[in-house]
C-alpha cells in the first residue's frame, strides 16, 4: 500500500532518500511490529547498501506507527517526518519490507507503464472505491530499471486483491504465473536488481562471502602449510557424499564441495582450510555451512579464526567450535557464531579420528554475514512422505524438540504439514511455552519474548534465498480464550499433559501462530526441499527494550542548565519553526526574514511585504475573491467527479 501525492514520483533525486536513513518507531506499535522492523532492516543490510538508524535530529526522517493498515509514501517527500504504518495485521517481515520500498521510491510492480503485457487487470470484480489501487504510471512517473516485468517481486498484488467476490481481480497472462504474484516471503531478485541501480550499490552492508566451490579457485581459499594433509575438491567420494549440496546432482559437469579424506593418514593428522581474509564492520558474525560426515565418530572438524593485529601481524589463531558426532547419511547445516572485531580468516580444521574410515569430512555452501544466527535448528527429514501421507488438521501435526530461549524460557514448536481442517494444502506454523528445568526462576507471565520461525529457502547464496518467517511476541495481558487465565501464564498452570518420544511428561501450554504460514504451491517452489528435508531455524529473544522506543526529547536539543523555555518532544511547527514549551503548552516560534515572516499556530502561513498591501484591498474586491474561488473550486471537483477512467488519482491511498 501506498500514499500517493502529485509530486511523490519514484523519477527524481529529490525523491531519494540518504544510504542511512533516520527512522523514529512510535510507541503505538505493536511489540511484535517493533522487533520485525528491526529484522527487516537487517534483510535490507544484508542484501543492498540501504541502512537505518535512529533519528537524532535530522531534517527528514521516517516515523513509523500503528496507523489503519499497511501504507507509506512513494520516495522521500522531503516534509522532515514521515510517516509509514504497520497496522493490525501487517506485521509480517515481507510486508515491512514491502512498506520501505514504497518509502525508498517504488510503486507496486502491476503499476509499471507496461504492466498490461503481463498481467490483466479484471475491472469488474474489484470492490468498489478501490479500483485506484490498480493504478497504471507512465514512463514520465515510473522508471523500472531497465528490469523484466517481475511476477515474483514482494511488491505485486496477489490474484485475489481487493475482490468483490470469488474471482480474481488480476490475471497473468502467461498462466503459471497465478498462484506466484503477491508473495511475501522476502525480496525477489529482480526487487534487489531495482533497488541497488537506484541507490548505486555495489556491494552489501553486512554480507562477507558465499562459497559453493563450483569454480577451481575455491573462492580464494588457502590449504595451510602448518599441517601434514590437504582438503580436496571433489564431485563426489564413494562412501559418501553422493552429490555435492549446491545442486544435489541435478547439474551436469558441476556440483563440487571440499573434502577432507579420513580412510588414509594416521591418526591425528590434520588438513587447514582458510578463507581469504575480512574486514569486519559491526563485531559479530554469523558463519553458516553444511556439513557431510561420511568417515568415523571420532573424526572432528574444529572452526578457528586467524585474527590479525599491531600486536599480531602474521594472525593468531582462535579456537571458536567442534564439530563432531556419528556419520550420516545427509547433509548438515551448522551455524558458528563469532565476534570478531579485527581483520581474519575463517580456518577449518580436519583431524582424523582414531577409528576405521571409509570416508571424511566434507564441507559445502558456506556463508559469512555480519548478522545473529538462529539459535536453534529444527531438521525435518523425509518431507515428501510427510506431505504425502499426512491428513489435515491435528493429525498430521508435528512436534519439534524441546528448546529454550536465551532467558531460559522452555519452548516447543508444531507444524501441521498439510494445514488445519480450514485451511488445507497450507503449513501452519505454532509457537508453545513448555514446562521445562528453569520455571522455577523465570517470570510468569512470559513477558516480552519474540520467537521467530524462518522455513529456510536453502539457496547456497546468502543473498538470493527466500525464507519464509513469521513471529510472534509474549504479551503477558494476553488472555486465553476460554478463561481468565494469561495465555503466557507458566505452563504448568496454563498447559494440557503432553509426552516426549522417549516417555518424558511435561505439559504445552497454548500455541501462537498461523494456519497460513506457507501454501503448497509456494513450499515446493524455491528451495525449502532439499534432499527430502526442510530446515526450520527458531530464535526466542527479549525485546522488553523495545517497550519505548520513541525519543522524548529532540536529539539536537541540548540540556541546558540555564532557566529557559524547554523544547517540545514533538515538533508540530512547520517550515522550519522551533517549538518551544510555555506554560506547559507547546508554542511555535516562527521565522522571519527582511520582508517575510511565517505565521499561524504550526508556522503554516506565509506572509509578505507585498501582501500587506493587498490586504489594504476593499472589502468588496475580497468578496468577489472568494466567491471566484468557490465557483472554480466547485466547478473543478465537479470536472473530477465525472472525468471517467482517470489514471491520476495520487490524492487516494493504496492498500494493502
Amino acid at each position: 500500500l501506498s500514499w500517493v501525492q502529485e509530486r511523490n514520483s519514484i523519477i527524481g533525486d529529490n525523491y531519494r532518500w540518504p544510504h542511512v536513513i533516520p527512522y523514529v518507531l512510535e510507541d503505538s506499535l505493536e511489540m511484535n511490529a517493533k522487533g520485525l522492523i528491526l529484522k527487516a532492516f537487517e534483510q535490507y543490510r544484508l542484501k543492498t547498501c540501504i541502512d537505518f538508524k535512529p533519528w537524532e535530529g535530522e531534517k527528514n526522517y521516517i516515523s513509523v506507527f500503528k496507523g489503519s493498515g499497511c501504507w507509506s509514501s512513494v520516495g522521500n517527500i522531503q516534509m522532515g517526518l514521515q510517516q509509514l504504518s504497520i497496522g493490525t495485521n501487517c506485521d509480517r517481515i515481507g510486508t515491512i519490507q514491502h512498506e520501505f520500498l514504497h518509502a525508498l521510491g517504488f510503486w507496486h510492480e502491476q503499476s509499471r507503464s507496461d504492466r498490461d503485457d503481463y498481467v490483466t487487470i479484471v475491472w469488474d470484480k474489484i470492490q468498489s472505491g478501490k479500483e485506484h489501487n490498480f493504478n497504471k504510471y507512465d514512463d514520465k512517473r515510473s522508471d523500472f530499471l531497465n528490469v523484466p516485468y517481475d511476477y515474483n517481486s514482494v511488491m505485486h498484488y496477489s490474484k485475489t486483491a481487493f475482490r468483490n467476490g470469488t474471482e480474481s481481480t488480476i490475471i497473468t497472462n502467461i498462466p503459471d504465473f497465478m498462484d506466484v504474484i503477491g508473495q511475501r516471503m522476502d525480496f525477489s531478485d529482480y526487487d534487489l536488481q531495482k533497488l541497488n541501480r537506484l541507490y548505486n550499490c555495489s556491494s552489501s552492508l553486512s554480507f562477507m562471502d558465499t562459497c559453493s566451490f563450483e569454480l577451481e579457485n575455491i573462492c580464494g581459499m588457502i590449504q595451510s602449510s602448518d599441517d601434514n594433509s590437504n582438503w580436496q575438491r571433489l564431485s563426489q567420494v564413494p562412501a559418501g557424499p553422493n552429490t555435492d549440496h549446491t545442486n544435489m546432482g541435478e547439474c551436469k559437469d558441476s556440483g563440487y564441495f571440499m573434502h577432507f579424506n579420513t580412510s588414509a593418514g594416521e591418526e591425528g593428522s590434520t588438513a587447514l582450510l582458510e578463507s581469504r581474509i575480512f574486514y569486519p564492520k559491526r563485531g559479530f558474525q554469523c558463519l553458516q555451512f553444511y556439513f557431510y560426515n561420511s568417515g568415523h565418530e571420532s573424526d572432528r572438524l574444529h572452526v578457528f579464526v586467524r585474527e590479525y593485529t599491531s600486536a599480531h601481524p602474521n594472525g593468531t589463531l582462535r579456537f571458536i567450535e567442534e564439530i563432531k558426532g556419528s556419520p550420516k547419511t545427509y547433509w548438515q547445516l551448522y551455524h558458528v557464531s563469532l565476534n570478531v572485531t579485527s581483520k581474519f580468516r575463517v580456518v577449518f580444521q580436519g583431524i582424523r579420528g582414531s577409528g576405521l574410515s571409509n570416508g571424511g569430512l566434507s564441507i559445502d555452501d558456506i556463508n559469512l554475514s555480519e548478522t545473529q544466527c538462529p539459535h536453534h535448528v529444527w531438521h525435518i527429514r523425509n518431507f515428501t512422505h510427510l506431505l504425502n501421507s499426512s491428513s489435515a488438521g491435528a493429525r498430521g501435526r508435528i512436534y519439534s524438540p524441546p528448546f529454550y530461549s536465551s532467558k531460559g524460557y522452555a519452548f516447543q514448536v508444531s507444524l501441521y504439514v498439510n494445514g488445519t481442517t480450514d485451511n488445507p494444502f497450507n503449513l501452519a506454523i505454532y509457537l508453545s511455552l513448555i514446562s521445562g528445568a528453569n520455571d522455577d526462576h523465570l517470570q510468569w507471565p512470559c513477558a516480552w519474548q519474540q520467537g521467530t520461525m524462518i522455513l529456510l529457502d536453502q539457496h547456497p547464496d546468502i543473498r538470493q534465498r527466500m525464507s519464509n518467517q513469521r513471529s510472534i511476541t509474549t504479551d503477558p495481558q494476553k488472555l486465553t480464550d476460554s478463561s481468565s487465565n494469561f495465555f503466557w501464564d507458566r505452563p504448568d498452570k496454563v498447559g494440557s499433559p503432553a509426552t516426549f518420544p522417549n516417555g518424558t511428561e511435561f505439559r504445552r501450554g497454548p500455541g501462537l501462530g498461523t494456519a497460513t504460514f506457507l501454501t503448497h504451491e509456494r513450499l515446493r517452489s524455491r528451495n525449502f526441499i532439499k534432499e527430502d528435508g526442510v530446515y526450520i531455524l527458531l530464535t526466542m529473544e527479549d525485546i522488553s527494550h523495545l517497550l519505548s522506543t520513541e525519543p522524548t526529547v529532540s536529539p539536537t536539543v541540548v540540556t541546558s542548565t540555564t532557566k529557559g523555555p524547554s523544547f517540545c518532544p514533538d515538533n508540530p511547527c512547520e517550515n522550519d519553526g522551533v517549538c518551544v514549551m510555555v506554560d506547559r503548552a507547546p508554542v511555535c516560534r516562527c521565522p522571519a526574514g527582511d520582508d517575510w515572516w511565517y505565521m499561524g499556530e504550526k508556522c503554516e502561513r506565509k506572509g509578505t511585504a507585498q501582501e500587506n498591501i493587498v490586504i489594504a484591498v476593499s472589502s468588496t474586491i475580497a468578496v468577489f475573491v472568494v466567491m471566484l474561488i468557490v465557483t472554480i473550486t466547485t466547478a473543478v471537483c465537479l470536472k473530477k467527479k465525472y472525468k471517467k477512467g482517470k489514471e491520476n488519482r495520487e490524492s487516494l491511498t493504496l492498500e494493502e
